[in-house]
């Protein structure tokens, strides 16, 4: 009977593990989650493959350079370091294979990938079949009689259709595509501008890579011949490196691994020693052999978080089958390339019979209000695209510039800019039609900037995360892989990386069709799947209500940016200058001797070594922690070299980020400070600001107030500022119906004070500022589910002081209590939780045991900074939209969304109308069953206004 080997890749697992999986760390502090997640995954394919009778070895690769490097000295050189928190989870990996009975195989010289290829050629020699566990692509070479390959990771089987569904070729060709186009993750050079859609023509032609090479002079294209010449080198150096070994010697021959029985004791003990509790059951089902039905079922098939991953099915009975899932989306692909007036017709017309399309735009540059535009894609469906190059150019060698260096040209037979936008403009505003885009707000500045409003829009970034959330990226690269099932062309496949990357505008316009169209086929793509998917899972409509209209509002409020006072941030940088020197002089006094103050090493070797202060928290790992946290400790203990420390971090970070960074951030196109706002970053639905970040500037602390004086109203303009007062409190009282909370809000009580007197038990006209603050400090860290040990830092308290105080505030307000526990259970039963408008914040950790109580704190955080974010939402698109009713977007300009906080610039003889707009709108959009109140002030500066 012919021997079937299961061979895993278990590079390739460990990482998989690692990048999986949260932080999880042992009690003793020892990093375990990549340790974690492998040996949860070898024992569910255990589990799949039990009473089969086949032979179960892992691979590793030797942690040393190999003969490639010999080939090639660059091969591989761009890899990141391994991160730090892995490396002590390597030899715990290599003992959970011992623990499970399993042989392990590694050599050094060679890579895992070559092992699995010399063992599998091996046994095909002898008639024996090997099942390779991988999601490694190299592998795909292997694939052929009595060779198979499963994918973990998409839980599928590898199929000749699969191999060229990837690289458009069988298997036996996968080295030639991947010598021609190269590999960046792996330093592969490949021959520079040849893409896969090019590569996989080519192979398909002369049928190998020597024939081509060979044949090179007669390929009719002038520029893809020139590449092929000139790239011939490392073309061959690149299948070198791309060919995996099938003759290695050996040093553990095939005929020498067996697998041993399955041990439960010994798997047992290595699982208890880790602190696998969830694995232990496994583990024993597996010994009884009960565990086919269960290893892969529920939360247990992957790490304990939200609802769990889907269990891979097991691999087909006999290796020797071709039958795999249907590949999903498989599409036949149609690209043109548009390059004139009546071909850029027929598509706008196709658009317009679609009554909706995909658009893309390739330009210039990442900055969006500066970039120039290159091409136009656009997409009617799924399949169907086109690309219209505008602005390619070409290097012309020895030009005619006066020290005759080279210059750039236009390239020929391209519609020229102003006449391809003119006729585009009528489609892009047609307010009838739907023009779809990935981070659409990219493209509308794009078309901005030629007088174009692009109108109405979808956005596929936006909907994926109003249904995902946290769970996923958003980039179209991942969103194509999870939904569709595809692997996309990378901006590095045609632009290259690291120095020798060229601008968009550089690439061939054959490269430059596939992935432009590429971009606006997958984006209509993803857009069916996600339309359906919201239709039955955002019933409330968050998508189209909320973060869908706040798409054109953000837009605006990007190309207005804000007015800087440069010569008032000067001064206040020259401030906080002379601040940290004599703050710096203190703080050498204190510690007796010169540092580096903002060294973390170096501060905490003062703090604890020389003056010996005594640390406040467990003694560290690898060095002593000065973080934030420590150093309020310290002070409040009595050492005064702490405080100090903490204000000239704050004054350092300030001066730093905002003060010497702002004006380098003017534009001169309009001698403003632009912001981009993000919508799919955070847990929760907030916004974030980017590039600058624009809301972390203190509001509490006088210097981060200064920071504010320096934004500025325009000649003849003030600035508005209208903030919700205790806003997340409100939603609190409202969300967990505390009845206290709201009679004190509906009769506009001060809602710390009543807090104080409830808790304390003292009455409101004897209230003191001490008792108040404590009160503060309760009703704020109850949103954010505070401990007693946070509570008792933050008020100066001891630890059973503060469990008193959190204890009295349960009594007294016990609906809290109730909607917190209410919040856990659904939490912990659906993975998520729910804004009052029906937005669900996934919640990463919440079952899993190590990290529950942080995730249960988020869980009770999360509809309440949720609600709020949605809130302020629903109030910027209405004020929009009001605006533009009464004609006053230009007199009222939306500038700034800052936590709760709206800033305007508004026509100085306009502050009270403005003031009656938007006040009341922002009151309505709450929405709560109490009051929600707005504060409003103007004035010429952000600080004063506030």
């Amino acid at each position: 009977m012919n021997r079937k080997y299961i061979l895993i890749d278990g590079s390739g697992y460990i990482f998989r593990a690692f990048y999986a999986l949260p932080p999880i760390s042992r009690s003793d502090g020892l990093p375990v989650g990549a340790v974690y997640g492998f040996s949860n995954m070898i024992l569910k394919l255990l589990a799949e493959r039990e009473g089969k009778g086949e032979t179960i070895a892992v691979v590793f690769d030797a942690a040393r350079k190999n003969f490639r490097n010999d080939i090639y000295p660059e091969y591989k050189s761009n890899r990141l370091e391994t991160p730090p928190e892995l490396v002590p989870q390597f030899a715990y990996i290599r003992k959970a294979v011992e623990a499970f009975n399993l042989p392990s195989v590694e050599q050094i010289g060679y890579e895992a990938d070559d092992l699995l290829a010399t063992y599998a050629a091996e046994a095909a020699a002898h008639g024996d079949e090997t099942l390779i566990y991988s999601s490694d692509k190299d592998l795909m070479q292997l694939l052929g009689p009595h060779v198979y390959l499963y994918d973990p990771l998409k839980q599928r089987q590898v199929t000749k259709e699969t191999v060229f569904e990837k690289f458009g070729v069988a298997p036996d060709r996968v080295v030639d595509i991947q010598a021609l186009v190269g590999d960046t993750s792996d330093n592969i050079p490949g021959v520079k501008g040849i893409g896969p859609k090019t590569a996989a023509e080519l192979i398909e032609k002369y049928g190998s890579l020597e024939r081509l090479l060979a044949g090179a002079k007669n390929i009719p294209q002038d520029k893809r011949r020139e590449m092929i010449q000139s790239g011939a080198e490392m073309a061959r150096i690149s299948y070198r490196l791309a060919t995996l070994k099938r003759d290695v010697p050996l040093a553990t021959p095939l005929v020498d691994i067996k697998s041993a029985p399955f041990d439960a004791a010994r798997a047992v003990k290595f699982l208890e020693e880790m602190e696998f509790k969830s694995l232990l059951s496994k583990a024993r089902e597996l010994a009884s052999g009960n565990a086919r039905g269960s290893a892969g079922s529920g939360r247990d098939a992957g790490y304990d978080g939200p609802g769990g991953a889907r269990s891979a099915p097991a691999v087909e009975e006999t290796f020797a089958t071709t039958a795999t899932r249907p590949v999903k989306n498989k599409v036949e692909k149609k690209y043109e390339l548009v390059r004139d007036l009546p071909a850029l017709g027929k598509w706008i017309a196709a658009c317009e019979r679609a009554g909706r399309f995909a658009v893309d735009t390739e330009t210039t540059g990442l900055d969006s209000l500066a970039a120039g535009i290159v091409g136009v894609s656009l997409a009617t469906d799924e399949g169907l695209a086109c690309y219209i190059p505008l602005a390619h150019r070409k290097k012309v060698f020895g030009g005619s510039d006066l020290f005759g260096e080279n210059e750039e040209q236009l390239l020929e037979n391209q519609i020229p800019v102003d006449d391809a936008l003119m006729a585009l403009k009528p489609l892009l505003e047609n307010p009838n039609i739907a023009k779809i885009g990935h981070n659409i707000k990219y493209d509308m500045h794009v078309f901005r900037q030629h007088g174009i409003d692009v109108a109405p829009v979808e956005d596929t970034m936006v909907m994926s995360y109003v249904l995902d959330s946290v769970k996923n990226q958003h980039n179209m690269d991942a969103l194509a892989k999870i939904h569709l099932d595809y692997a996309t062309i990378h901006f590095e496949d045609v632009c290259g990386s690291g120095k020798s990357q060229i601008c968009f505008a550089e690439v061939p316009l054959e490269s430059a069709l596939d992935y432009a169209a590429e971009d606006a086929d997958i984006t209509l793509r993803l857009y069916n799947v996600f339309s359906a998917r919201l239709a039955y899972e955002d019933p409330k409509n968050v998508y189209a209500d909320i973060d869908r209209p706040l798409v054109p509002v953000l837009c605006a409020m990007e190309e207005w940016g804000v007015r800087i006072d440069e010569l008032g941030l000067a001064n206040i940088s020259r401030d906080f200058e002379a601040d940290l020197d004599a703050l710096g002089q203190e703080i050498y006094a204190d510690a007796g001797e010169e540092f580096n103050i903002l060294s973390p090493k170096q501060l905490g070797e003062v703090l604890f070594e020389r003056m010996r202060l005594p640390y406040p928290d467990k003694p560290p790992r690898g060095g002593w922690s000065t973080d934030i946290e420590i150093l309020r400790a310290l002070s409040a203990n009595g050492a005064a070299i702490a405080d100090k420390v903490l204000r000239y971090r704050e004054i350092a970070k300030l001066k730093g980020t905002y003060a010497d960074a702002l004006p380098r951030q003017i534009s001169p196109r309009d001698g403003r400070v632009h912001t981009h706002y993000f919508q799919a970053g955070t847990s929760t639905g907030r916004l974030s600001s980017n590039d600058p970040n624009l809301q972390n500037i203190p509001i509490r602390t006088d210097r981060g107030r200064d920071i504010r004086r320096a934004f500025v109203a325009s000649p003849g303009y003030a600035l508005l500022s209208a903030d919700y007062s205790q806003i997340e409190l409100r939603i609190l009282a409202d969300m967990a119906d505390v009845k206290n909370l709201k009679a004190a809000f509906e009769h506009g009580e001060d809602i710390h004070a009543k807090t104080a007197s409830e808790v304390f038990g003292v009455p409101m006209d004897e209230m003191t500022p001490e008792l108040r603050r404590k009160a503060k400090a309760i009703n704020f860290g109850i949103i954010y589910g505070i401990s007693p040990f946070g509570l008792a830092k933050q008020v100066g308290a001891t630890q059973v002081e503060a469990k008193a105080f959190i204890d009295s505030y349960f009594r007294a307000f016990p609906e809290i209590r109730a909607y917190m526990e209410r919040t856990k259970e659904f939490a912990h039963a659906r993975g998520y939780v729910e804004t009052k408008f029906g937005r669900r914040c996934f919640i990463a950790n919440i079952n899993n045991p190590k990290l529950k109580g942080y995730g249960e704190r988020a869980a009770i955080n999360a509809p309440i900074q949720g609600s709020s974010a949605d809130i302020i939402k629903i109030a910027m698109a209405g004020i929009r939209d009001r605006l533009a009713r009464e004609n006053l977007e230009r007199e009222v300009r939306m500038l700034l969304q800052v936590h709760d906080e709206l800033v305007f610039e508004v026509r100085e003889d306009l502050i009270d109308k403005a003031s009656g707009i938007i006040k009341p709108l922002m009151e309505g959009a709450a929405g709560l069953s109490i009051p929600a109140t707005v504060d409003i002030g103007s004035s010429g500066n952000w600080k004063d206004a506030h």
